[in-house]
């Protein structure tokens, strides 16, 4: 019976119950969409930054992370290889690296550039080089010459393809070690700075021009997903326990963005509880101008035997079914939207200039968590009981001589 009531109740004023119900549906829409919009930018900034070069654990000699230097590298990698092979989940990929500081120059321009020496066939499966390459070719086994720039720091040095550029930097010997490398690739990044940061020669290469032997400065490890990273690293720190080396995570190695997707998650709840704090007031608003327009109805109801919590009940009934249709239907229209959004991304290379700041992408792709569309749909259903309640207690508690006399 309270079910049927409360059904038929909401639809003797359709035009009020149409408000409130587009009130409950933008706002379960906006929760959504703008969650999954939040969660897609973490998402980019995640990928983006352990695509460059970062993976999700590296291998230090400690004390390079504060000083990336010559002397701070990995002497005798051997041991490390063994340990990851034995260590390392099987579906796991890694790649010995020399990075250090260089200055790059051509007969016009000169700049500072990370020098990054990798073994090609490896590399191109762990970070974003293996697809980055738009014109040119990419990196051959133990190539001497050959390096792959991005445009953007091709364009700065009024350079091309097969032009050749010198590389300067401090050598293992204490010598500043030189060597003129010709342009086999260019390659182009979600973020610009990437681009004029990062050039590319083969490991072989980078030890050669740096008297390095077979030294390196870091391992890097791609895993299955990122919430493996914790547990590969514990394993390889305790592996290398007595060894003088530093084991770091994605979140060790970027920690803007490991803060900003801790910032985002209060974001996202912040906004979750502003959105229906707007949608609750127009809630209770409704239900108690429905309560008050039914003043004779509910001292009726109480005249004719209905105990007062059956009243409370009636009253959260219309509220269930508004909440229920309008969380439904946003539901519908919030996962509909992002899922569209997520085809194309949103592109917004207008702002790529202040998001590149902090890692951002150009093009933005909405992520839907299952977990966000429970939150949304949680913190509706649940508040909006809760502050219907108020109108509800309201009518419970109409005498129902004085509701006779109303008019």
């Amino acid at each position: 019976m309270i079910l049927q009531m409360g059904w038929r109740n909401i639809w003797r004023n359709p035009r009020r119950t149409m408000v409130i119900l587009t009130a409950v549906i933008i706002g379960v829409w906006s929760m959504i969409f703008l969650g999954g919009l939040m969660r897609g930018v973490a998402e980019q900034m995640v990928r983006n930054g352990i695509a460059t070069m970062t993976g999700h654990v590296q291998i230090h000699q400690r004390g390079y992370r504060s000083d990336p230097v010559v002397q701070n590298r990995i002497s005798n990698p051997e041991f490390i290889y063994t340990v990851l092979e034995r260590h390392l989940p099987p579906e796991a990929i890694w790649t010995a690296r020399v990075r250090l500081n260089a200055i790059a120059n051509n007969a016009r321009h000169s700049s500072g550039v990370k020098l990054i020496g990798i073994q090609p066939e490896k590399e191109a499966r762990i970070s974003f080089i293996g697809n980055a390459l738009v014109q040119g070719r990419f990196l051959k086994a133990d190539e001497p010459y050959g390096i792959i720039v991005g445009q953007a720091l091709v364009d700065k040095f009024e350079t091309r393809l097969g032009r050749k550029l010198v590389l300067m930097s401090q050598a293992a010997d204490g010598e500043i070690a030189s060597r003129a490398f010709r342009i086999v690739g260019i390659f182009r990044a979600e973020i610009e700075a990437t681009e004029k940061q990062f050039v590319f020669v083969t490991l072989s290469a980078a030890q050669q021009m740096l008297a390095m032997q077979d030294d390196i400065s870091e391992v890097s490890v791609l895993l299955q997903g990122h919430a493996d990273a914790d547990q590969a690293a514990a394993a390889l720190k305790t592996a290398f326990k007595s060894e003088d080396l530093e084991v770091a995570t994605w979140k060790d190695l970027l920690p803007l963005v490991t803060a900003v997707l801790k910032m985002y998650d209060g974001f996202i709840i912040i906004w979750f509880v502003t959105v229906f704090i707007a949608m609750g007031f127009g809630l209770v608003n409704t239900i108690l101008m429905a309560v008050f327009e039914r003043i004779r109805e509910f001292g009726l109801l109480r005249s004719l035997g209905m105990k007062p919590r059956l009243v409370v009940l009636e009253v959260l009934t219309e509220s269930f079914f508004l909440l229920v249709i309008g969380t439904l239907i946003g539901n519908l229209l919030g996962i509909a939207t992002t899922l569209a959004l997520a085809r194309t991304g949103i592109d917004l290379s207008a702002f790529a200039a202040g998001m590149e700041f902090v890692g951002m992408s150009r093009i933005i792709i909405p992520v839907i968590y299952i977990k966000d569309i429970v939150t949304a749909n949680a913190t509706v259903f649940v508040l909006g009981l809760l502050v219907s309640l108020y109108p509800a207690v309201k009518a419970s508690r109409i005498n129902p001589v004085q509701a006779m006399a109303h008019t």
